[in-house]
């Protein structure tokens, strides 16, 4: 992989950004410990020491508190994820379609909570409610869709969607298995959730490179 292919800016948290990933982290303790209708959003303003109203700014109903997020990533662009989706859709940074989706995954998962503890929690809270089930597939087709449609600006629609959506779902598998190895890690603080899917990324590429005949 490519040494522009491992790099893009890091930006620390904002203040609204660590205020919404405390009222998140709330919201999946809460439904650890009472399910999801077992409290309420006045209940959630307390436990992150919150005004109803600025919970409200935040989050419209408990399921987004829960979920952490709002709609696809790529739809709530900041000025920095922006730039990065522009320069994919361009087709770089590096001209290398796999090298270059492994670039997008610090803008995309921006704003993220990602700790060992709270990676956990969110992997337990979520499988936990049918509702909360149902979200969490609508959010991820959605961000599936999003990812698929740049994929088609950049390389065109003699790409293929077919081998877009495919293409995610290879992602997707390539996530889950660098999360994995990341709850696995012993010293979590010295490791790097995007940079464990990068490393994962190569791993994959080399492994069917080696295991596939030409066509």
């Amino acid at each position: 992989m490519s040494e522009s292919a491992t790099t893009s800016p890091v930006v620390p948290p904002t203040k609204q950004a660590l205020t919404r990933a405390r009222i998140h982290r709330c919201a999946m303790q809460l439904t650890q410990g009472r399910g999801l209708d077992g409290w309420t959003m006045e209940d959630l303003a307390g436990a992150a020491e919150v005004s109803r109203r600025t919970l409200f700014n935040y989050f419209s109903s408990k399921v987004d508190a829960v979920l952490g997020a709002v709609g696809s990533p790529i739809r709530r662009r900041d000025e920095v994820a922006a730039d990065a989706f522009a320069t994919f859709v361009a087709g770089g940074p590096s001209g290398y379609l796999v090298d270059d989706l492994a670039v997008l995954a610090r803008p995309i998962l921006a704003g993220e909570d990602f700790d060992q503890q709270t990676v956990a929690l969110r992997r337990s809270v979520l499988t936990c409610s049918n509702r909360l089930m149902e979200a969490v597939h609508e959010h991820f087709e959605q961000t599936a869709d999003d990812i698929v449609a740049l994929i088609l600006q950049r390389e065109g629609d003699g790409f293929g969607e077919d081998r877009a959506h495919l293409m995610v779902r290879l992602l997707v598998a390539v996530f889950d298995s660098s999360m994995r190895a990341y709850l696995a890690a012993e010293d979590p603080t010295e490791t790097d959730l995007v940079d464990l899917f990068v490393d994962h990324l190569r791993v994959a590429g080399e492994l069917l490179g080696r295991t596939s005949r030409p066509a």
